[in-house]
């Protein structure tokens, strides 16, 4: 009797525990190319307000007319999968087809050109909340995954950028100042039951997660924490220009050619002992172009771009990765660059889509946590930034943590 109950405990906590899973992203394989949301034609960071229309699209390189699939995933704060059920978040269904594609033109690398867009006819979406996407094969296997965000605009979080209160970080760091205004809504117990994400630029993996309001005055939970919501200023990030994918510029030193084109970048060297220098950017977005084209979506073509970062003094210490929007900042071995000790500097090529394109170097450990603090170009309060709070809220009786709402500012405006 003893054995069977232990076995019908193994068997309900592994059950348990795979519903329970925390979500996390895939990354996609390396035909599948340049996965983008877009809003008002723009490449964005994923958080849209309820109700609101996105775009998710993709190129896939095997240019096979591929049957691709997309279901949908209601998480909680913590990106574990809600106690919803599909049909009490989603209204419609998921696991649907995605039918638009276009095959490139008049492109040296071929691909087909994936999108659907959210909500359509088949899929809305009913609740707020973070959500998972997948995208899954006609063998129903999954391709990858990509997190994105719904919220409300059920209370103002007004939001401050300000200079580190320390001394000794001052000049390196921003200070998220945040205020969680009510109103006439009455929260329960919001101290615990209250909870913040907060994003530079949209990076998950740099997120800082679980403070709690300092005080409250009257329903407002205010947030002035001294070091608790600070994040590592960065530096702006480098971008590279290929609308004309022939010719050189600022950024390329030379293009040949081999079966596709071969993008060489200048060097670029270590920017963390160098004065701060404005240099304007999209803030790891990116923008697909061909000069003189008319549907870049279908007729920008791809190019392996070569990066070469010389900075020997980060060899040994931690890995390097290319970051930006156009690879959702995944930390991969497909980003990961190579150390020549015979040159001194660090190599990689990626393969990526004809345009502009923000970048930037970034240190992580064999466990992916980024070190902001040594980062290779450096901190600087100079830095323009873009800053999200993402407020979530989960009461006694309810079985899914909502975002009720959404603060953003850019640091441009940075006050002491």
């Amino acid at each position: 009797m003893k054995k069977l109950t232990a076995l019908f405990i193994f068997f309900f906590l592994a059950f348990e525990s795979g519903f329970s899973q925390v979500e996390t992203e895939v990354p996609p394989p390396f035909n599948i190319k340049t996965v983008s949301f877009v809003q008002n034609g723009e490449n964005v960071a994923p958080i849209f307000r309820k109700g609101d229309s996105f775009t998710v699209r993709f190129d896939d390189l095997f240019l096979t007319e591929s049957d691709y699939y997309y279901t949908l995933t209601h998480c909680n704060y913590d990106w574990r999968p809600s106690d919803l059920s599909k049909n009490e978040y989603i209204q419609g269904m998921d696991n649907v087809r995605v039918q638009n594609y276009e095959n490139s033109i008049n492109t040296l690398q071929g691909y087909s050109h994936y999108w659907f867009s959210l909500p359509n006819s088949q899929t809305q979406l009913k609740v707020s909340g973070n959500y998972m996407l997948k995208i899954y094969d006609d063998n129903f296997q999954l391709v990858f995954s990509r997190k994105f965000v719904i919220y409300e605009n059920t209370v103002a979080v007004p939001l401050q950028i300000k200079r580190a209160r320390t001394v000794t970080d001052i000049n390196y760091m921003h200070n998220l100042d945040f205020t969680i205004k009510t109103g006439d809504l009455q929260l329960q117990n919001p101290i615990q039951n209250v909870k913040v994400v907060l994003l530079q630029n949209g990076v998950w993996n740099t997120a800082i997660t679980d403070v709690k309001p300092q005080y409250t005055i009257g329903n407002d939970l205010i947030y002035k924490y001294d070091k608790e919501t600070q994040f590592y200023a960065s530096n702006e990030y480098l971008y590279l220009e290929t609308k004309d994918v022939r010719s050189g510029n600022n950024t390329v030193s030379r293009v040949e050619f081999n079966e596709i084109y071969n993008t060489h970048l200048y060097t670029n060297r270590a920017r963390a002992n160098e004065p701060y220098t404005y240099y304007p950017d999209i803030n790891g977005g990116f923008l697909t172009n061909n000069i003189g084209r008319e549907k870049p979506s279908v007729e920008a073509d791809y190019t392996w771009v070569f990066f070469t970062l010389s900075a020997p003094n980060y060899f040994g210490k931690e890995d390097v990765y290319i970051s930006g929007l156009f690879n959702n900042h995944a930390l991969t071995d497909e980003f990961k660059m190579d150390y020549d000790p015979q040159k001194g500097v660090y190599q990689k090529a990626v393969m990526i889509k004809q345009g502009f394109t923000n970048y930037k170097y970034v240190l992580a450990d064999k466990k992916g946590k980024v070190n902001q603090k040594d980062a290779i170009d450096g901190n600087f309060y100079q830095t323009e930034n873009d800053y999200y709070v993402l407020v979530y809220y989960k009461g006694y009786t309810d079985r899914f943590d909502r975002v009720i709402g959404l603060g953003k500012a850019n640091s441009v405006n940075i006050v002491n």
